[in-house]
């Protein structure tokens, strides 16, 4: 059945990444009426997520970004499936970076990073940055359970060289790095909520009390990799600019979880800006007010 899905929805997949940009987002305006009015993908959660969030603002306001967020989206969404036939040339007008330079002066040093990010603006096209970098690019993902959707995620996403593992084979890749003196550029979206069997410390974001993840600063404290943030804006519909932000050259310097605060002011400082470029689909705040059980 799962093959038989996958048969069904390629051919169409692949007739919306060929469309011409007008019309693709023609189509993107068409699928967010679907999407918004009609199914109402998760709008209970993101009315909620919103009003936790951002309780500041009145219910009005919090409709507005809630209807921006949905049109987002879906150009998010199908700006990936673009990513399967657009031109290396195409994309480099579409995805800007800033300052490549800073990440280009920690190859030179023969530094390894922890890239993170959040689920704001295009996080997906930023895996179209490797070629221009001077590391082996890893990107830490969640497999998909159709193996074959995986497998079409896999080679969108790998397109620009990029190597996607797995979350359980991010530390034994990582080691083998190290060992092998591999300089490599570890890509990490930390804002999502962790399992509860794996909550070391919580934390403020957004103003509420949560678990949140810590593996980024762990591992770059265990594997001496610098820690760099990267900001994505959303400059005009179809267009993006990522800025590198350094937020610690040499991690074991900082105390505990110092890092990861770092990290989510600095997240919480893109969704002040412009909320409704934040994912707020997911349960980000499910486990709010529960504690580390780690010691």
């Amino acid at each position: 059945m799962q093959f038989f899905v996958y048969i069904l929805a390629y051919p169409l997949l692949w007739l919306i990444s060929i469309l011409p940009f007008r019309i693709f987002y023609w189509f993107s305006d068409c699928v967010y009426l679907l999407v918004y009015y009609i199914i109402g993908y998760r709008k209970k959660v993101v009315s909620a997520n919103l009003a936790l969030a951002l309780p500041h603002l009145s219910d009005s306001e919090r409709k507005k970004i809630q209807k921006k967020f949905y049109q987002h989206m879906c150009d998010m969404f199908l700006e990936m499936i673009k990513t399967m036939s657009i031109s290396a040339e195409e994309m480099e007008k579409r995805f800007h970076v800033t300052n490549l330079d800073l990440i280009l002066d920690y190859a030179k040093k023969g530094k390894s990073v922890i890239l993170v990010a959040s689920h704001y603006a295009s996080y997906e096209w930023l895996l179209t940055i490797n070629p221009k970098i001077g590391f082996q690019g890893v990107a830490v993902y969640k497999k998909l359970a159709n193996p074959y959707f995986d497998k079409l995620i896999r080679k969108i996403r790998s397109k620009y060289n990029t190597e996607l593992i797995e979350t359980k084979k991010a530390i034994p890749l990582m080691a083998q790095n190290q060992r092998e003196g591999t300089l490599s550029l570890y890509g990490l979206a930390s804002d999502q909520s962790p399992k509860l069997d794996r909550i070391f410390h919580s934390s403020k974001f957004m103003g509420i009390e949560v678990p949140v993840h810590t593996g980024a600063e762990m591992l770059a404290k265990k594997y001496n990799l610098s820690v760099v943030f990267v900001k994505v804006e959303k400059v005009k519909r179809g267009y993006y600019e990522a800025t590198f932000v350094s937020l610690a050259d040499n991690p074991k310097d900082f105390g505990d979880f110092k890092i990861t605060e770092l990290y989510l002011k600095e997240v919480e400082k893109q969704i002040l800006e412009a909320p409704e470029y934040y994912l707020w689909t997911h349960k980000r705040w499910k486990h709010k007010n529960k504690k580390s059980s780690k010691v």
